[in-house]
């Protein structure tokens, strides 16, 4: 039988390697697992002298003072002067899961002060991305003296330059890419400015509500040290981490270092269901269990969005921040019919783009774009096509404003930074607007300069392009047999998490296998019966594989032949007691 280390093209086209040390345990060693999550820990590149403190990754252990990053001392004392003085505040946050939650978590945060701040969620269609002039003067001429921006504002130069004409404070907390020159604000806290130390870069990776989260950390003590709060009245910052697990992972920042800290010890505050509003939307969402890392970007993160992205972009905030349990249900209750609704809306458009997208086959960068497109679902399109090519992809709805300019939103592949090419592009005069960071941008361009942004972004992605889909591969923890796929085993894979981007969830091979059945169930999906030369059996799910060649050849090429099947180990519950399952991501022959 061929070994997995001698896959070198597998159904979906990938050579099989290894991402740490050899864990073949096809053979039955199932001893070697008493190390397995040092062995996992090891791959992701933790020094074995550092084992022990990302075992259990800790605030305590993880969390950096957040007096290292450029302005967050100016923005702790800007923000604590407010509250001792009782001024008015606003909170003016993003339209996504990331927006929504850093917005709430300052807003909770005030509250357990006695502030009561105001929150401000532009809408997609009318108002666009980040802080305008208009709805910043507007705050502040209806009486709010001091704005906090969050996840967005990082390059908003014309909107800061009329709130400081108008006379209001602005401080800016965000982590989207910055260019040399920010634009004027009271503060401006971002990990990703670039006169920032190396230290404080090295927490680049933070969602915007990670940032937020170290702000409240640093007002406190700003507070603490002015003798205005004692320790009995501390707000519980530790409570907040909920929001800070959710905004994290839905906004698919890299859980490494401390956000893998943010994400354990949020699922653990979230478990306990202290937040009406998210006990809501899990109730909505229906998990009957804690939830997990997964639930948060697949099941509660697409709900919140959904309000952002075709109705009333402030129903996140509203959830995440209320602690009436009728409204919370209310409108837990919307934000899943949302949810559904944009679900058909992204099918209309993702087939449109689809179609376009068989005419490019020689671009590296995928560039589609249409007329009636809805701008509230063109990231989820543009995440969709880069997972079936392989390319960064950029969806792009050409009436998307008010005035006919392009509204556009992009993915990107590990190794190619679309968002600071879309900030180069921005300086070349090919857009309007734009930013991001290295997975993910939006941008406008204006009526008739799509084919000239497709063409310049070709010419200069080409290269990064080519020399990251020529280093891809398929990256295996673990192989083994069928009779080792076992809850136990399940068990012991998870214990190594959180897992998400930058922290890639164990990938087990199991193998050599027969399919004993193979069908389409739902949307797409592949449903599997597999039995290995050990007589053990186990079930397989491709999702959304029907149409892949991968799935074409285990629907009808598998007879007589046997298989290895790579994917992610998870429990099946449903049964009487639990089984373990694969969910595949790739196939081989293994004869």
């Amino acid at each position: 039988m061929i070994p997995v280390t001698a896959i070198t093209h597998s159904l979906s086209g990938l050579a099989w390697r290894w991402r740490g040390g050899n864990m073949d345990l096809a053979g039955g060693a199932l001893g070697q697992l008493d190390g397995l999550v040092d062995q996992l820990l090891l791959a992701r590149g933790v020094e074995r002298h550092d084992l022990e403190r990302h075992r259990r990754p800790t605030l305590r252990d993880f969390l950096p003072d957040p007096s290292i990053f450029n302005d967050m001392d100016a923005a702790a004392v800007r923000l604590a002067d407010a509250i001792a003085r009782g001024e008015a505040i606003a909170v003016y946050g993003d339209y996504d899961v990331d927006g929504a939650t850093s917005a709430a978590l300052l807003i909770r945060f005030l509250a357990s002060l006695g502030v009561q701040a105001r929150p401000h969620i532009p809408d997609r269609l009318l108002e666009g991305y980040g802080p305008s002039a208009e709805g910043l003067v507007k705050l502040a001429r209806e009486g709010a003296q001091l704005i906090v921006t969050v996840d967005c504002g990082a390059m908003a130069y014309e909107a800061l330059s009329a709130a400081r004409a108008e006379g209001v404070d602005v401080i800016i907390v965000d982590h989207h890419k910055c260019n040399p020159e920010l634009p004027p604000a009271a503060a401006l806290v971002n990990p990703n400015r670039l006169d920032e130390s190396d230290e404080a870069a090295s927490h680049g990776h933070m969602a915007a509500v990670g940032v937020a989260f170290l702000l409240a950390v640093a007002t406190l003590r700003t507070l603490r040290a002015r003798g205005l709060v004692g320790a009995s009245a501390a707000p519980d910052l530790m409570g907040l981490l909920d929001l800070v697990a959710l905004g994290t992972v839905a906004d698919v920042a890299q859980i490494r270092g401390v956000n893998r800290a943010f994400v354990a010890q949020g699922l653990k505050i979230m478990a306990r269901r202290a937040n009406v509003g998210l006990a809501a939307l899990i109730d909505a969402s229906r998990l009957t269990r804690a939830p997990t890392c997964s639930d948060l970007g697949f099941a509660l993160g697409p709900r919140i969005n959904a309000a952002g992205r075709i109705g009333d972009s402030s129903l996140g905030v509203r959830l995440l921040t209320t602690s009436d349990a009728e409204e919370a249900r209310t409108i837990a209750a919307r934000l899943s019919e949302l949810n559904d609704e944009r679900r058909a809306i992204e099918q209309v458009v993702q087939e449109a783009a689809e179609a376009q997208v068989l005419a490019q086959h020689n671009r590296s960068v995928v560039v589609v774009h249409g007329a009636g497109w809805h701008p509230g679902v063109i990231g989820i399109v543009a995440g969709r096509i880069k997972e079936k090519t392989g390319r960064p992809t950029l969806v792009i709805a050409e009436d998307g404003d008010s005035e006919g300019n392009g509204k556009g939103s992009g993915r990107s592949i590990p190794g190619v930074d679309l968002g600071a090419a879309i900030i180069a592009a921005r300086a070349a005069g090919l857009l309007i607007a734009g930013g991001g960071h290295a997975m993910a941008c939006g941008l406008t361009v204006a009526a008739g300069g799509t084919e000239r942004l497709a063409d310049w972004l070709d010419e200069r992605l080409t290269r990064d392009v080519a020399a990251a889909r020529q280093s891809q591969s398929l990256l295996l923890d673990l192989s083994l047999a069928p009779g080792g796929l076992t809850p136990d085993l399940v068990e012991r894979l998870e214990a190594a998490g959180p897992f998400g981007m930058g922290w890639p969830g164990p990938r087990v091979a199991v193998g050599p296998v027969r399919l004993i059945k193979c069908d389409i169930v739902g949307a797409d999906h592949v449903r599997m019966i597999a039995g290995g030369q050990d007589g053990r059996s186990f079930k397989a799910m491709a999702f959304r594989a029907g149409e892949s060649e991968m799935g074409q050849v285990l629907l009808h090429g598998a007879r007589g032949r046997q298989f290895w099947l790579a994917g992610r180990a998870k429990i099946d519950d449903w049964g009487s007691r639990p089984a373990a399952e694969l969910h595949v991501e790739d196939a081989a022959f293994a004869d």
